[in-house]
Parts: C-alpha cells; structure tokens; sequence
C-alpha cells in the first residue's frame, strides 16, 4: 500500500461537473482508510490545464489517479482521455472512467482510448457512495500505482 510506503496522501483529480457528484465523492472519500488529498477540476479544460500545471494550477500535485465524467463542458471526458494517454509525461496516471452513460459505444471508445477502468455512476445514494469507496479500496489500497513524479 503505498500510503503506508511513503507517508504522503494519494492525491486523486476529479474531473465533474455536476456539484452533488462532487459532494458525494468527497463524503465517500472521507470514510475510506487510505489517506488522500482530492482536487477537483470542473471541465475538461481545467483537467488539461491542472495536469499540465499550467496557469493557476502551476504548483498543482501530480495526481496518482483520475476520476474522469465523460459529459463536461468546454472538452468532453472523452477528449481529455485522449490527451492523457497520448502524453508521454501523463499517460500512466490511472484513469476511471465514472459517467452517467451505460452506452456501448462510450465503453468501447474509453477503452479504446485507454481508460483503466468503466463505471457506471448509480443513481441511488448509498449504492454512489458504495462505488466510490469500492475505487478508494481498489485503486489506493489493492492496486500499485506508478511512483508519482
């Protein structure tokens, strides 16, 4: 776990529009065991900008894992994925994919983009909070992430 390792939070982008969404993951954030430290970009562009620590976001933490919406405003999910994963300095940083949309064709297209993961966003509340604690148990305590540099 490399919470443990390092002794420094996991800090996790998360890329949402929607506020309530937003709230949600911070709340089930906060119950799970890993520390972590969550900065959270409203759109695709700000993502990009965060990322690329441009602007504001110059002094920004190089995340250890992307919480992607695919439906945002001014640069869709589906545009940032792929400038991640065509960036050689940003390419593996986990992204999971966490949308609305049980499309087909959306899964296929973030696979094919390479996302790590799909997950359909619940609509219920206790069954959202159970998918955001199932990530913070997967991805920052099951998986090893690449040393953040």
């Amino acid at each position: 776990m490399r919470d443990e390792t390092s002794g420094r939070p996991i800090e996790i982008l998360l890329v949402e529009d929607n506020p309530g969404d937003v709230r949600l993951t911070i709340e089930a954030l906060k119950e799970g065991k890993v520390r972590n430290h969550l900065s959270i970009a409203r759109d695709g562009v700000e993502a990009l900008a965060f990322l690329r620590r441009e602007g504001p976001h110059a002094n920004a933490s190089r995340p250890d894992l992307i919480l992607l919406d695919l439906n945002l405003p001014r640069k869709d999910g589906r545009e940032v994925l792929a400038e991640i994963k065509e960036d050689s300095l940003l390419r593996r940083i986990p992204v999971v994919v966490l949308t609305t949309s049980k499309a087909e064709e959306d899964i296929l297209r973030t696979y094919d983009l390479h996302a790590n993961c799909y997950i359909t966003k619940p609509v219920d509340l206790e069954q959202f909070i159970s998918v955001v604690k199932s990530i913070d148990d997967f991805w920052l305590s099951v998986v090893r992430l690449p040393t953040n540099e």
